[in-house]
């Protein structure tokens, strides 16, 4: 009874973290899409004003026109090709998705953060609520797979292994297994789909997993490539993973 009710509590955490995720996407994705609209559209004029007028602008209006960009590129818009990149949301809703999955697991890589006051306020009690959800999920997560340690380690101690060689080898099995899977295959899927170099993949993968997030390089956020629709939501699923198997390393 106790083995079907303890699966039965890691399914509703499982289920209710992800809908806990899906939930806030859509919050997001309300909260800030009209106001990034806006924002597109002002640094498209801004744009247009400025090839009409830049043979006689001013230095004054020169240097605003230079801090308005800067400002619309930090704030993720960037004035790049034609009009039609308007439509192009940062807040669709696999962006909304990897943006609430870096928020409950501290990543925060800071290039799409929310620009309202809704979005903000609401950032807060996500994180406040999703934080600790998320560390009980990772536990969780990080709990059944040092079950299936324990079968191994069972497994090896009956074909007469000693404790203390079973313990190496099955740390040893999931350090590999796991830069395999989180780490070298990844890594491999973002050389191809995001174009970078093999060493910049790992160090994306080694950023992301540790926390660190520096956000110098996110995935999905090139202007001018073409990722496929859940690309971003597959790598939020991807991280979290990753982070239940580290939390494993450490449990180990």
């Amino acid at each position: 009874k106790t083995m079907c009710s303890g699966k039965l509590q890691t399914g509703l955490l499982v289920a209710s973290y992800f809908v806990y995720l899906l939930v806030g996407a859509a919050v997001f994705q309300a909260l800030e899409r009209t106001a990034e609209r806006q924002e597109k559209i002002a640094a498209a004029q801004m744009k247009e004003a400025f090839l009409q007028n830049f043979t006689h602008l001013t230095v004054a209006e020169m240097e605003q026109f230079m801090k308005n960009l800067t400002e619309a590129i930090q704030n993720g818009v960037y004035p790049v090709g034609n009009e039609s990149r308007i439509e192009d949301s940062n807040w669709d809703f696999s962006n909304s998705f990897f943006f609430a999955g870096t928020v409950v697991s501290t990543i925060g890589y800071g290039t799409l953060h929310p620009k309202t006051t809704g979005g903000q306020i609401f950032c807060v009690f996500f994180a406040l609520f999703g934080i600790p959800l998320n560390i009980v999920f990772l536990h969780h997560v990080g709990k059944m797979l040092s079950l299936l340690c324990k079968k191994l380690g069972n497994y090896l101690y009956e074909k007469g292994m000693r404790k203390k060689k079973i313990k190496f080898l099955t740390l040893l099995f999931f350090l590999c297994t796991g830069i395999l899977v989180f780490l070298c295959l990844p890594s491999l899927f973002f050389q191809i789909t995001e174009g970078w170099s093999y060493s910049e993949g790992i160090y994306f993968a080694f950023i992301t997993l540790s926390t660190i997030g520096f956000g110098d390089y996110v995935v999905g956020k090139q202007p001018g490539r073409n990722y496929f629709s859940y690309y971003r939501s597959l790598v939020a699923i991807w991280i979290l993973f990753g982070l239940a198997w580290i939390a494993l390393l450490f449990n180990l």
